[in-house]
């Protein structure tokens, strides 16, 4: 989730509130405050609240929220002569484009550093790092209308931002820092997505980076904002961004995007509108509402409602992204109404609970290794191919040993683990700076052949680091969890021949342990020699999983 970083000046300012107020009301909006330093705070908000990722979005909710500005706050974007021609040949390739001009904005440096950042969070979040969306912010002076959205070949040069030659769409992808960074989401392709101005000069390369020819400097005052992608992502992200400027003071006007078939005028920021049915807020709440609480919550929210008879109309804010059901509507009846004023009831139906095995077997093992001296450590779940297989000299099937993320945000989070010791010996990598002996271990889930395991693992790290001892925590553990096992020859290339051994319970293999070999030190960039050893769990006890 995204960590938004507000400063007290301008959310002071903007809310029109002191900060104890602010650090009581903010979390009950639903985020999380991380850290309070003395001209900041940092905040997460859920991915469902892209509107929330500036501070002029916070700001917005906030005045709502404290009763200092109710209801909805409307935007609209003025009739303006500029257009976006798109060209069938850009359509296989990305097919959706979205435009907004901004004029009159000051671009102060808390302007400016709130664009970026919100402008880096929508990319992360409703982006999905840039595949379904990307935006690019030009100086409007320097961008002649109309413009064309194409594709070009390889070889089609300008000079893109921070640097002073032309390069080829070919060379940027392969040196431009933005290229190498991005250049994943255009794989395969033969043809790429360019805007270009009646002077026949790109302004943008999108999803990878704008033209120095539109660069926005402190001398900026009018904005034009590209968004594209392939959904509707990119309307929410260029009516999120033309809500945020306009609070800012901008004067917004539409563009003229004009497709094949179709012509669209981009932002639409009317209020959309959803009717919800009265008894279902009292239903899916579990308490009673009347109609003046419900107004007043919604208009705490930045909604407008008409309520009539069974029915409440509710006018949406063009920023609200997240509202799609009136199930959305209701949850922001609640907050309005105040979650710290909801009276808790003990539920009427009488259950008896129990500890379910995996934390049961979780908490015994955990209890073993700390009391041989082990730190605990949770590590994350999702990894790659690389820290897994790669590194560890081990090979492995797509989904038949492990399950790969449809749409990862990152290359570090493609997979899900599969094993414990790589991602401990990831964690000794980032701690090579602390004193040794190290002596780490975990014990949770990884996931193989599509089903969940539970798995203990450890390691231990120093200059002497060797075999014998190794065996000897595996023999501890085995012993306190009153285990009879035997060893066997390994064939395991994580370890050095030799010096490693598969552990067998009733002539089962459970797990494994040894030396770890010099290549899979050096891969982890570990200097000291590292001992460890995993053990499926699932495989010797009944840990509620279907295996």
């Amino acid at each position: 989730m995204p960590v938004v970083t507000l400063y007290w000046d301008e959310l002071e300012r903007l809310v029109g509130a002191d900060r104890e107020t602010i650090l009581q009301r903010l979390p009950m909006l639903g985020c999380d405050i991380e850290r309070v330093e003395d001209d900041h705070i940092d905040v997460e908000f859920f991915p469902n609240r892209p509107d929330l990722y500036s501070v002029e979005g916070v700001a917005r909710a906030l005045r709502g929220f404290l009763g200092i500005e109710k209801g909805l706050k409307e935007y609209s974007a003025a009739k303006g002569d500029w257009k976006i021609l798109v060209d069938d040949s850009v359509l296989a390739v990305r097919p959706r484009i979205a435009g907004c001009v901004v004029k009159g904005i000051e671009m102060s440096d808390e302007v400016i550093r709130s664009l970026m950042e919100v402008q880096e969070d929508l990319h992360w979040t409703i982006g999905r790092n840039r595949r379904k969306m990307a935006i690019g912010v030009h100086d409007l002076s320097k961008v002649n209308f109309p413009l064309r959205y194409t594709a070009v070949d390889a070889d089609f040069s300008f000079i893109p931002l921070d640097f002073d030659r032309q390069m080829t769409v070919g060379e940027i992808l392969k040196e431009h820092p933005k290229g190498k960074a991005y250049a994943f989401i255009l794989e395969g392709k033969d043809r790429y997505p360019m805007i270009i101005d009646s002077a026949n000069e790109a302004i943008s390369f999108p999803p990878i980076i704008n033209a120095e020819k539109t660069r926005v400097t402190e001398k900026t005052t009018d904005l034009f904002i590209d968004v594209t992608g392939f959904d509707e992502n990119v309307d929410r992200a260029i009516a999120i961004l033309a809500c945020m400027l306009a609070d800012r003071g901008g004067k917004v006007e539409g563009v003229e995007v004009v497709y094949p078939d179709r012509v669209e005028t981009t932002p639409n920021l009317s209020p959309k509108i959803m009717e919800v049915e009265k008894s279902e807020v009292s239903s899916l709440l579990g308490f009673g509402i009347d109609d003046n609480e419900i107004k007043d919550a919604l208009e705490k929210m930045r909604f407008s409602c008409e309520i009539q008879d069974s029915k409440i109309r509710v006018l949406i804010p063009p920023y609200r992204a997240d509202i799609m059901h009136s199930w959305d509507i209701i949850e922001d009846i609640a907050i309005g109404y105040g979650y710290d004023r909801i009276e808790p009831e003990i539920p009427k139906t009488l259950t008896f609970g129990e500890e379910h095995p995996w934390n049961v077997l979780r908490n015994m093992v955990k209890e073993v290794m700390l009391g041989l001296g082990f730190l605990e450590v949770i590590t994350f779940t999702l990894t790659n191919e690389n820290v897994m297989y790669t590194k560890m000299r081990r090979k492995a099937e797509k989904w038949r040993d492990y399950v790969p993320v449809m749409h990862p945000l990152t290359t570090e989070h493609t997979i899900l683990r599969t094993a414990l010791l790589p991602k401990l010996l990831e964690l000794l990598s980032y701690n090579k700076h602390h004193e040794m002996p190290q002596m780490v271990f975990e014990v949770g889930d990884v996931v193989v052949n599509s089903k969940n395991r539970l798995h203990l693992a450890a390691c231990v790290t120093h200059s002497k680091a060797s075999f014998a001892e190794i065996r000897s925590y595996v023999q501890a553990v085995m012993r306190e969890l009153d285990l009879e096992w035997d060893v066997a020859e390994s064939g395991d290339d994580a370890f050095i021949d030799g010096r490693r051994a598969d552990i067998l319970v009733n002539g089962k293999k459970v797990g494994v342990f040894g030396e770890l070999h010099p290549e899979v030190l050096e891969s982890f960039e570990l200097t000291m020699p590292v001992v460890g050893f995993e053990l499926d769990l699932s495989s010797i006890f009944d840990t509620g999983y279907l295996l």
